[in-house]
């Protein structure tokens, strides 16, 4: 198993610097033990004008087979294939990648104490790897390094027998890539993307190798177009461990997006003492409060949301609710409250929101049979979601103007194409009702994270729409005091399956009852 890594360089910047940044020096070939064989690093040129180092890794098959027995499918990755007589010593796979990380595992951090500027910059580098085993042959590893600033991707099929030309080529190919990138950036992306072609790990996947993907793919697998075929491969096809890491990568996303760190993200909720009691009421966000300053004892905006929520999940008799981005759990607690809702899912993309609900619904001291009706779990809702089919009703409350807009068609496919519950209710705030917020700046949104607010008409618009691609029937319900001019601070939609409710006609017409009402409202 070999790979080589060249760079050119001038007088004033030597190309020898590839010694510094990778830490082996060029003048003396050095040896490093593996757990299946051993590691050489050498140096078949070192000049100012072009240097190269070559990683030669030998494989012991014997300690191969006696290490991969039962972990993982790297021991003998093809069935006609015997123990001890097989590609793994010859093919570049996670082996390589393995020996990657161990040998250059400084220069694979980006880190280089004497000449750290040269770390941080782009090299011109050559990287060749004779045999490449690729499940997907050539066109797939143009998918894979195409996008990650290579001016050269080769690929070339290694043919099955030079000799027999009519018995086609291999599943191996020939690997060449040219480019300037930073040394760490190319190394990082052969760690990730070896095992990904091979479709095979030679150890077992554990749950750390999640961290160890979102490390080496930092900087450029968030935006990669094949980033949910790379996560299954690398991680072995374990769905539990590939949604988790779609689903960070996911608030890596987000964060870059807006510019923020991901724990901006993560953690957006305010801190919490340490000895908060479980107990809380208080309300997340600050505009749920009335609008003028005097004290009053009339419910929270907050209150009769979550009231007009249960309400509307009484009339169409669910037992079973989703709360899609349950944030710090006040709906969750509700819905625990009343014995008619009998398995409640909160979900949100926030670890430490999850981890505040868990203690604002007392998740830790319920006993086992209240324990069993409520289940909170971590997940991006722009993503389809196998675990959230089969409900009666899905709830988003103040969510969907947190979504990016060019992100609402994959939330709308997520909930009402894939997860298609009963019911689904939207709330949503309306923008035209900020005007009566004496506390609210001119033309400023109720929360500085949301993407959009919506007026009555953008949001029915929406909700139509919707409704008719995915076939629903929709009504409108306001909530909160409902002013004659700019309506109530708060609108929902509560959409009805037509498949579910039998009423598909009917249904017709009230949405066309609906949408004349809106249009004669816009008209006026």
């Amino acid at each position: 198993m070999f790979l080589t890594i060249s760079t050119t360089g001038t007088p004033e910047r030597p190309a020898t610097d590839l010694g510094f940044l990778l830490h082996k020096h060029p003048d003396r070939a050095q040896t490093f033990s593996t757990a299946h064989g051993t590691a050489h690093v050498l140096y078949p040129e070192a000049s100012a004008e072009r240097c190269t180092a070559a990683l030669l890794l030998e494989i012991d098959p014997v300690a191969l087979v006696r290490r991969g027995k039962g972990k993982g499918r790297g021991g003998a990755p093809d069935a006609a294939l015997a123990q001890y007589v097989n590609d793994r010593p010859y093919a570049a796979s996670s082996l390589l990648a393995v020996a990657l990380s161990t040998v250059f595992k400084s220069a694979l951090r980006g880190v280089c104490a004497a000449l750290p500027e040269r770390a941080a910059q782009p090299l011109p580098l050559r990287i060749e790897i004779p045999a490449v085993p690729a499940r997907g042959g050539a066109e797939l590893v143009g998918k894979l390094f195409g996008p990650l600033g290579w001016t050269s991707v080769e690929a070339r099929p290694v043919a099955l027998d030079e000799r027999f030309p009519q018995w086609g080529e291999s599943r191996y190919v020939q690997l060449v890539l040219d480019g300037e990138l930073r040394l760490a950036d190319a190394l990082r992306q052969l760690y990730v993307l070896l095992p990904v072609l091979d479709d095979a790990k030679h150890y077992w996947v554990a749950p750390d190798e999640v961290d160890k993907l979102l490390r080496a793919g930092e900087g450029w697998l968030a935006e990669h177009p094949e980033q949910k075929l790379i996560n299954s491969r690398y991680l072995a096809r374990r769905w539990s461990l590939t949604r988790q890491a779609m689903e960070r990568l996911e608030l890596v996303r987000l964060a870059e997006a807006d510019d923020i760190g991901v724990e901006a993200i993560d953690n957006a909720v305010e801190e919490i003492p340490a000895d908060l009691d479980a107990d809380l009421t208080a309300d997340a966000d600050a505009t749920d409060s009335a609008p003028s300053a005097a004290v009053t004892k009339e419910p929270s905006l907050a209150d009769q949301r979550r009231e007009a929520i249960l309400t509307a999940l009484h009339a169409t008799g669910a037992g079973t609710v989703l709360d899609l981005g349950c944030g710090q759990g006040q709906l969750v607690k509700a819905l625990l409250k009343d014995a008619r809702f009998t398995r409640i899912v909160g979900v949100d993309v926030s670890v430490r929101a999850l981890a505040i609900a868990a203690r604002r619904i007392g998740l830790d001291r319920m006993g086992e049979r209240q324990a069993a009706r409520v289940t909170l779990i971590q997940g991006a809702l722009t993503y389809t979601d196998k675990r959230l089919k089969g409900y009666d009703a899905a709830v988003l409350s103040e969510v969907v103007e947190h979504v990016d807009l060019p992100r609402l068609p994959a939330l709308e496919y997520a909930v009402f194409g894939a997860a298609r519950p009963r019911t689904v209710i939207v709330t949503t705030p309306n923008v035209e009702y900020n005007v009566r917020w004496e506390t609210l700046p001119a033309g400023h949104a109720r929360h500085g994270d949301h993407r959009f607010e919506w007026t009555r008409g953008e949001f029915r618009d929406w909700a139509g729409a919707v409704a008719r691609r995915h076939g629903y029937d929709v009504m409108y319900v306001p909530i909160g005091p409902d002013d004659p001019e700019v309506g109530p601070p708060t609108q929902m939609a509560v959409f009805s399956s037509h498949q579910e409710s039998g009423h598909q006609d009917s249904g017709h017409q009230e949405s066309r009852r609906e949408e004349s009402r809106h249009q004669e409202g816009k008209a006026a």
